[in-house]
């Protein structure tokens, strides 16, 4: 296997000695909301001596149902994630959808996100390089964990060489996914650092008719597979009330079990590093 290109976000290494995590709500639900979530992942995090990257969307652009909610806007939430960063002093990261919002995105937040259905945009991929940021790239559902090297080669082209690959699961028939293990040893071997998405690889696509459904109690135990797999991080969506939630409510993982999880995470990948 070929040594792994880590990157650095922040104090953060992907691809380093210790494993990286991305936490937070789905997406900004209010600006008290994000930041009461932010300010409790941190003191969780810092309770249990873990460094993580603080994930929010400003806007879920491919929500089911055109009645969704989405978010409160790109501008408004680069703002807010901003802000978070600096008072917090935490790295942050969010999803861009198009060339307009990565320029946007580019000048305030540390790792800029492409989420799974664009991650073969290629003016997307182009307009991301170019800001210099640190990218975060989903694996789409549709793709084998072999074909990422095209969009690797897409991003090494316009420039880019700090980038990684989040696995969060592979289209299974209909309104249902599979996390294969497999994956992660198969985009590491091609050298590049691999997050694993827990909480979207438990989806069930529009299995609620007008919503996405899923299993999320399975998603603590997928992540510690992953990591005994060998990843690099773990993706974990956290919310102080899942059921609650106004996007992703079937898979979040509630707050108050967020300390266990991360101490079994760490030790986990302490007995397979």
């Amino acid at each position: 296997m070929p040594g792994i290109k880590s990157l650095r976000v922040g104090k953060i290494v992907i691809g380093g000695k210790q494993p990286a995590f991305i936490l937070g709500p789905c997406v900004i639900e209010s600006e008290k909301f994000v930041w009461r979530m932010a300010e409790a992942i941190a003191k969780i995090c810092a309770a249990e001596k873990v460094d993580f990257i603080f994930k929010a969307s400003y806007d879920k652009a491919n929500r089911t149902s055109v009645n969704s909610f989405r978010g409160i806007g790109p501008r408004e939430g680069c703002d807010i994630l901003a802000a978070i960063g600096r008072e917090l002093k935490i790295p942050t990261t969010t999803d861009v959808h198009s060339p307009d919002e990565a320029e946007m995105a580019g000048e305030k937040i540390d790792l800029l996100q492409i989420p799974a259905f664009l991650c073969r945009q290629t003016d997307l991929l182009r307009a991301v390089a170019e800001t210099g940021r640190p990218i975060n790239v989903k694996k789409g559902q549709f793709l084998a964990p072999w074909d990422v090297k095209n969009i690797a080669s897409k991003l090494s082209a316009f420039g880019s060489n700090q980038f990684c690959f989040t696995e969060r699961g592979t289209t299974f028939g209909y309104n249902n996914l599979v996390a294969d293990m497999r994956s992660l040893f198969w985009i590491r071997e091609q050298g590049y650092p691999v997050i694993f998405d827990a909480t979207h690889s438990v989806q069930r696509p529009a299995g609620g008719g007008d919503i996405t459904s899923g299993d999320g109690e399975l998603a603590p135990i997928l992540a510690r597979a992953a990591m005994a797999a060998g990843c690099d991080g773990i993706f974990m969506e956290v919310h102080e009330n899942p059921g609650r939630a106004r996007s992703d409510a079937a898979v979040q993982v509630p707050l108050k079990n967020l300390p266990k999880h991360l101490r079994m995470l760490k030790a986990i990948h302490a007995a397979v590093s």
